[in-house]
Parts: structure tokens; sequence; C-alpha cells
């Protein structure tokens, strides 16, 4: 058995996927321009431009939190608000770094399923004008949610009509925009670029690549200024063919697509497998890669002890026990039906 067996923690544990690792390799080579003036760049560019369409800017940078402050920095001034669900990634998991770095303050919404609606965004927007209160600028949505759910087009589209009508651009936390697209079979523009989004952020490391994502412009005044904000935000890699390399990798021949239909159908399995053993509720729709589970906390703390790995999976809450289950481009069948019946025999040692 491997030294470090593949779990169901997060996708950010996989490994990168063979082909991304050859094309790193392949732009191994010689001497190019820095800072992302190479032909490796321009290709990867090109390879967005084709998915979200020709007016698309792409800004290459280290990590999905960069990607997400950055473009609220594009986005926002330091008085504006940001209105997006209280599970989004840039409120729970960013260590304040929007509030701190981007200098906007995060106007939460309860969400059940993880989605905003135009309903549940319309009454965040208030005191507009009010020089004693922050302006509502942005509203964030993630793409799939943070709980697994997504997004149709339409959906989209409805917040993004409210956001026009009250002033406000629509950001999209695309760090699974792949699970996402597999998901509904569709396009990634269709998520995007049609359904009036603004700017977003993709994401390439929790898909098969080593590291990197993607900061996608779809607003032409937002990306005037933008390889400023990148340089000060620390984020413009001097050796950027390394990072533009895997996302031409990732965005050629549609290997995003089948990395992401895999994690999602290895979820969708395991939530067939889990579901019907008594003592498990699932929580959520299984629309992407992330299964959500009530089970007994003794089962859970059996699980954690006894499979292999550092880190098998999260507790998503502490105070309710529920845990998550994510797969990757690299999960197998045999992995998801060994976990499914260790949590049989978890749940059913507990009863």
């Amino acid at each position: 058995m491997s030294d470090h067996p593949r779990g169901f923690a997060s996708d950010n544990s996989a490994g990168a996927h063979p082909d991304v690792l050859e094309a790193v390799a392949a732009a191994n080579d010689g001497h190019v321009p820095a800072y992302g003036e190479d032909p490796y760049t321009a290709a990867a560019e090109q390879r967005f431009r084709d998915d979200f369409g020709e007016h698309a800017r792409t800004f290459f940078v280290f990590n999905g939190s960069a990607a997400n402050v950055l473009a609220l920095l594009a986005a926002a001034r330091p008085a504006d608000a940001v209105i997006c669900p209280e599970t989004a990634h840039m409120n729970v998991d960013e260590a304040g770094a929007p509030e701190r770095i981007a200098g906007v303050k995060l106007l939460t919404v309860h969400t059940p399923d993880g989605k905003l609606t135009p309903e549940l965004v319309a009454r965040r927007v208030e005191r507009v004008g009010d020089q004693h209160a922050v302006q509502p600028r942005v509203v964030s949505i993630s793409e799939a949610t943070e709980l697994g759910t997504v997004y149709t087009p339409d959906e989209i589209r409805a917040l993004a009509d409210l956001a026009r009508e009250r002033g406000m651009l629509v950001h999209v936390d695309g760090a699974r925009l792949a699970n996402a697209a597999a998901s509904l079979d569709l396009p990634l523009r269709a998520l995007s670029t049609d359904a009036g989004v603004d700017l977003l952020s993709f994401g390439g490391t929790k898909n098969g690549m080593l590291l990197g994502d993607a900061v996608v412009l779809l607003n032409a005044e937002l990306a005037a200024d933008f390889q400023f904000v990148r340089k000060q935000s620390m984020q413009l890699a001097s050796k950027m063919r390394f990072i533009a390399a895997q996302f031409e990798a990732l965005l050629r021949d549609d290997l995003w697509l089948r990395n992401a239909s895999h994690a999602n159908a290895m979820a969708l399995r395991l939530a067939r497998a889990v579901k019907e053993i008594p003592g498990v509720r699932i929580t959520q729709l299984v629309e992407a890669n992330g299964v959500f589970a009530l089970i007994p906390r003794e089962a859970t703390q059996r699980l954690l002890a006894e499979w292999p790995g550092e880190l098998p999976f999260h507790v998503w809450s502490e105070q309710t026990g529920e845990v998550r289950w994510m797969t990757a481009w690299d999960t197998t069948e045999a992995d998801v039906d060994r976990f499914a019946e260790a949590v049989a025999e978890a749940v059913g040692a507990g009863g």
C-alpha cells in the first residue's frame, strides 16, 4: 500500500494528473521571457478565451485565496461590501484576507443549501448612499458551492440581473467550477460569461494541477489595471510558464471535464452506497464531488482512527457532527467501495 493512501478529506489532497506533470516537464526547456511574456502563457490565455469568450482576460496566480481576494480588489473599494453566503470560502476559510487585504466588508447570508437567491441578496442591499454604511458592490457565489450544490445558469442569471439593477457586480468563486459544469453537462461559459458574471476565479489545484489558480475578468473595465493589482499583491510569478503550462494542459482536449466528471461520479457512487445504511443521513444534494452526511459521532471517531492515511475526511460541523467526504480526479471505484464498507462497519459497531 502507498505511504499516502487516498482518502476523502479534500480534492486538494490529490496528486497532479500525469498530463499536467508532462506539460510542466515539456515547459522546462531552455530560456523564455519571465513574468508571463512567454509562449506558454500566451497559449494558456488563448485556451481561456476559447472557453470563456474572446473578451476574457486571464491572470494566473499561485492559489485560490489570492484569486478571490485579488478579484475583490479589482471590483470593490475599501468602503464597499460583498454579499456572500455565510458558508463561502472567503468568509470561513481565508483567515479574514478579504477584509484585511481587499479592505471590504463581507455581508453574509444564511443559506441552507449554500446558494444565494435574488430575494436573499435583496435583503442585504440597504443604506445605499448612506455615508455611515458600507456600500453593497459585489455579489459573490461559489460554483459549485461549499456544500456541494450547483447553481443553474438561470439561477446565476437571476442574481446577475438583480446585481445590474442595483449597480453591483457578480463574482464567482470557481474553485470547483469545473465540477459544476460537468454536473450540468454545460460549457464553462454557460455558468459565467453567458450568465452575466463579471469576474471569477478558476481553480486548477482541485482538478489535477500542482498549484495555481486563475482570475478571469469578463468585464473589460476591471481588466484595465489588474496587472498592477496582481504585482502589488505579490502574485506575479517570475516563471509563469510553469503555472500556465498546467492550465493549457487542463483546458486542452477537455482534461478539466474528464477529471471533474470522474470526481463527481465517485461522489455519487459513494452517496448511493451509504444512503441506505441505518444511521447515515445525506444532508445535501450530491451535485458535484462532495458528500455531506450525518453519522453517529462514535462512528466518525472510529473511521478517523481506522481509515489509513493522515486525514481521512473532515468533520464539517463540530456542533452537529456533520461530516464531509470529498472525491477527486484520482479517486477509484475501489476506494469508494472500501470506504462505504468502512462506514457501514463503523456505524454498525456504534449501534
